[in-house]
């Protein structure tokens, strides 16, 4: 039986919330990410990840302050009261196509980490069961989904806390058998190896690895009090965020000589096994199975609630209005699980070089998504009935450099020769996008 209203239960909490935007942006971003931004601009890469937090916040402040003045709208509510139809269904599929990718990967991902444990099991098979394991739990009331959300990330930043204050005994010689390596961010070529260029490369991966802080607006239409607590969340979550990305590479890259930080597996493992301590390689490898379950979870969360969204704007097929008697999307999750299936498929049989080109994308299309959500508020800025009590600082000039910022960072890598192929994919979708959003525009 399905419910003939549509309107998405309240059922997450505030700390279900703020995990939810916290697992979506602590993941495979720092766990293995992290090896590649290192690679690209040594020790300063934390100048990178501190740029792209200030982004982040910007963006996120921007966020709140809208979702302040409308506390029913969402991110694909927001852009479109902005821009109207056409914009949103734009940036709503190209949203919905970068979490599909994402949970595809991640979900392959999680599959070879057990194999870690299950050698003689193919990969395809492994990653099924996570599929069908984060489907399931996708498919019972959103409070479950926000349960499980908490307490995988809650693994995750134990994890990170854990590996800070480590990481901080044998950086400065007060573990046991270690001597101190602060000379580690002067030496090898200093703190600048590749000068500011290699601080730039690494935005792309930066910029991917803090996406999925949108969540928070994306459940606010299932939030419990949410004009009251988005705020508080938006702040604890960003703040957060940027001390458990800058600390722990800070540490990585003072424990082990950046250019000796291998891409073959996570500069945590690498870390833990350099600790001497039993069992560190079966901890870490645990600990980012439980990271890219919660991404893959947050993925399936994001795509069936941008679908229900933009079906709620005529901007999807009226079908993912419907609603299960739990209150869920189910014909969402559903579609999203098809396309997992799909890409699981494709993985089976294609070489994994090509889902490496594909993470490409999500960062790509993080770039847009924030660009739009700045964008709204510019927009909707001197529409407000009343002044926000939450707002963006030094209106409209913060704003506006966040916009340029991050387009310029966006245009940077479309010229980029290394990011080819996922800048072909990108900008074929948002032609793709585009075209048929005029058609739609023409008929109605």
């Amino acid at each position: 039986m399905e419910e003939k209203h549509h309107d998405l239960r309240k059922g997450l909490l505030p700390r279900h919330v703020q995990f939810i935007a916290l697992a979506g942006m602590i993941g495979t971003g720092i766990f293995k990410g992290s090896s590649d931004t290192v690679s690209m601009a040594g020790p300063s890469v934390a100048i990178a990840y501190l740029v792209g937090g200030l982004l982040l916040l910007i963006v996120m402040v921007a966020l709140g302050e809208m979702a302040m003045m409308y506390p029913k709208l969402n991110v694909q509510h927001l852009i479109h009261k902005a821009f109207g139809n056409q914009v949103s269904f734009i940036v709503g599929w190209l949203y919905w196509i970068n979490w599909i990718i994402v949970t595809v990967v991640e979900l392959l991902a999680a599959g070879s980490f057990l194999q870690y444990w299950f050698h003689s099991v193919p990969l395809w098979l492994l990653s099924f069961l996570c599929a069908a394991f984060i489907v399931g739990i996708n498919l019972f009331q959103v409070r479950y989904y926000g349960e499980l959300e908490f307490w995988i990330a809650g693994i995750k930043i134990f994890t990170l806390i854990a590996f800070i204050l480590l990481g901080a005994l044998i950086l400065f010689g007060l573990f046991p058998g270690s001597t101190s390596k602060v000379s580690n961010y002067t030496a090898h070529g200093g703190f600048f190896p590749h000068g500011l260029g290699g601080i730039f490369s690494a935005f792309l991966v930066v910029m991917f690895s803090y996406g999925g802080a949108e969540l928070i607006g994306v459940s606010v239409t299932e939030t419990k009090d949410s004009q009251r607590v988005l705020p508080k969340i938006i702040k604890g979550t960003v703040w957060r965020v940027i001390l458990f990305y800058i600390l722990p590479i800070l540490i990585i890259c003072g424990i082990i000589p950046w250019n000796k930080v291998s891409s073959a597996e996570s500069p945590f493992v690498q870390v833990f096994s350099f600790s001497g301590l039993p069992g560190a390689a079966q901890i870490m490898n645990f600990v980012l199975l439980t990271a890219v379950l919660s991404a893959a979870n947050s993925g399936i969360y994001a795509t069936s609630r941008t679908l229900f969204t933009m079906a709620q704007t005529g901007e999807a097929p009226k079908a993912f209005l419907k609603l299960s008697k739990k209150g869920i999307p189910s014909n969402g999750i559903l579609l999203t699980a098809l396309f997992i299936l799909v890409g699981v498929y494709l993985a089976y049989i294609t070489p994994e070089q090509v889902i490496s080109y594909l993470m490409t994308i999500p960062g790509f299309t993080v770039l847009l998504i924030w660009i739009g959500i700045c964008a709204a508020q510019l927009k909707l800025r001197p529409h407000y009935k009343e002044t926000p009590s939450f707002q963006v600082k030094g209106h409209p000039y913060t704003t506006l450099f966040a916009i340029t910022a991050l387009s310029c960072i966006f245009i940077a890598f479309i010229f980029n020769k290394q990011n080819m192929i996922g800048t072909i994919v990108c900008l074929v979708i948002i032609v793709i996008l585009i075209l048929i959003s005029f058609t739609i525009k023409q008929k109605r």
